[in-house]
Formats: structure tokens, sequence, C-alpha cells
């Protein structure tokens, strides 16, 4: 006899009943991934390779890695100048610019002058500041000696800052600096009421009364920039006459600027009989002065071999 088989009726569940089942596990697996985000997130990258995909770089050596270095100090280079002098001003962007690289010290070039007198100038100088960004334009009539140099000394700190620089510079356009040079002795120098340069005069046994800093170059210590900004009542009738003594006499009356270094030999004027302190050209120098033409400039650089760098080129012949 073949036997019967009964078929099973398995009821298949409605729709309503499905959803009721199926929801309190779509709530649970939505509390889970919200209240475990963070550690799926931290699972899926501890399972990513830990290999740079770029084959070269699979070790740390291959790794090029950026670590800024505080400069050593920040120093202000103001060079007073005229506004016409276009080309010498491009001549010392390129000497200070070529200096930079193996630098110390993190060192500005500001070019300065008083207010812009023609047309030209006003069209010339926009151009500078346009590509080059280092011009300053003081409030003040074109000058030497009446009030430029206090002028540019009491601005400083409106202009670049509370505390920007630890020393600033007045120097002329005539001077050819060796940065790396200047740095290393800064670095031996005193960081405050520093009054530093060529004391001179060169010729004379000198006393306290009558010896001051050249105009060729002088350093001062910012406490003194932020001094001079204070005593502005007590300077303002003093700022007409010879600048380099002037800005001696005001420390002196003050009893200012008593961390005084002097630099001799080592900034000296260009060789010159007639020049109390200028001589030959030597290894061992800092600055030079009176560099007051393209030939003087050519001759001190060549001397300081200012050109060792320049590549062979079919463009140009200049070892000849």
């Amino acid at each position: 006899m073949t036997p019967h088989h009964r078929k099973l009726h398995v009821p298949v569940p409605s729709l309503a009943t499905a959803t009721l089942l199926l929801l309190p596990l779509a709530l649970l697996a939505a509390v889970l991934v919200a209240v475990y985000h963070n550690e799926f997130a931290l699972q899926s990258y501890l399972a990513r390779p830990t290999c740079p995909s770029n084959a070269s770089d699979t070790s740390l050596t291959g790794r090029h890695v950026a670590v800024r270095v505080a400069p050593d100090f920040r120093l202000l280079i103001g060079v007073l100048t005229l506004p016409g002098l276009y080309e010498r001003r491009h001549l010392m962007r390129t000497v200070y610019a070529l200096q930079q690289p193996n630098l110390t010290a993190h060192v500005d070039v500001r070019f300065v002058f008083c207010r812009l007198a023609s047309e030209e100038q006003r069209v010339l100088v926009a151009l500078e500041a346009m590509q080059h960004g280092d011009v300053v334009e003081l409030d003040c009539p074109e000058n030497m000696d009446n009030g430029k140099t206090h002028a540019y000394l009491s601005s400083v700190p409106a202009l670049f800052g509370d505390r920007a620089y630890d020393f600033v510079m007045k120097t002329d356009d005539d001077t050819f600096f060796r940065l790396p040079q200047l740095v290393e002795s800064l670095n031996r120098a005193p960081r405050e009421d520093l009054y530093y340069g060529c004391m001179v005069p060169c010729d004379v046994v000198r006393v306290q009364e009558n010896e001051y800093m050249s105009g060729m170059g002088y350093v001062i210590s910012w406490d003194l920039v932020e001094w001079i900004v204070a005593a502005a009542d007590q300077i303002r009738n003093h700022t007409v006459g010879p600048e380099d003594r002037l800005v001696s006499s005001w420390f002196r009356g003050a009893g200012k600027g008593k961390n005084r270094v002097d630099t001799k030999p080592a900034m000296y004027g260009f060789p010159d009989r007639a020049d109390h302190c200028a001589h030959e050209l030597v290894p061992d120098t800092i600055a030079v002065h009176k560099l007051k033409n393209n030939g003087r400039w050519a001759t001190t650089l060549k001397y300081f071999n200012f050109t060792a760098g320049l590549q062979p080129s079919k463009f140009y012949r200049m070892d000849r």
C-alpha cells in the first residue's frame, strides 16, 4: 500500500507581522552603530595597510619632514636712501638676497626714504613696492640730516609691530654688509642697551664726549628703539644735524647705549688715503663704506668672490 504523505501547511506571516518582528532588530542595529561608531572607524583605520602607496617612500629615510628652526635673532636693516636711486636699490636687493639662504638669523632689508616728490617717483617706486614689498615712505620732507633718521627709528614699532625685531640697524645706500659675518658678530653681542658699529672719529684719541658710531651702519637693540619712541618730547628739538652724532648724544644724555660694541677694523671705508677710517679690503670684513659708484661696488664684490656661484651657460661669457 502506497503510504500517503501529508503536506504540512506553513503559515506565511503577513507584512504587518514581519514588520513587528524586524523592527526591534533594526532599532538594535541602529543603537549599536551610534554607540560604537568610533570603534568601527578605528578598526577600519587599523585594518588599512600601513605602508605608503609610493614604493619609493617605504622607509622613514625616504620621507621629507619640514622642520622650522627658530632664528638666532631678528634684525631689521633700514637702508636710508633717495626715491630716485632705483638702480642702487636693485643692486643692493641682489647682493643681500644672495646672502640670505645660509643665515642663522632672520634679516629683513627695507629701503627708507621720505615723501615722494614727483609723479615719476610715485609710479616707479609703486612698481618696486608691488614687486618687492621692501620700501618704506616716511611722512617727512626728504633730507639727510634734518630729522630723517629720527623719523625712521621712531616709526619702527608702529610700522612693524611691538617687539618685531631684536635689533634695528640704520645704514646708508653706499655701505655693503656681509650678512653672515654681521650675524656671527651680533650673536655675541648683548640683546639689551646695545649700541653697535664702527666707533669714530678714527684719527684722534677719543673720549666719551666726542665718540659715536659712524652713520655707515649702526645697530641698536629693541629696547633702545622703544626708548626713542617714549622720549619723543626729549628728543624732538635735537634731530637736526649730523645724524650719527645726534643719536649718540641722545643715548649719552639719557645714560643709554652703555653696551657699546666697536667693530673696527671689520667695518671701514673703501680704500682712500684721505679717509682715516678706511683701509685696504681684508678677508675679516663685516662692512665696507663709501661705495659711491658701481665701480667701487664691483671692486668690493669681486674681492669677496661674490660671483663664485655663477653657473656656466651658453647664454653668456662672463668668465673672459
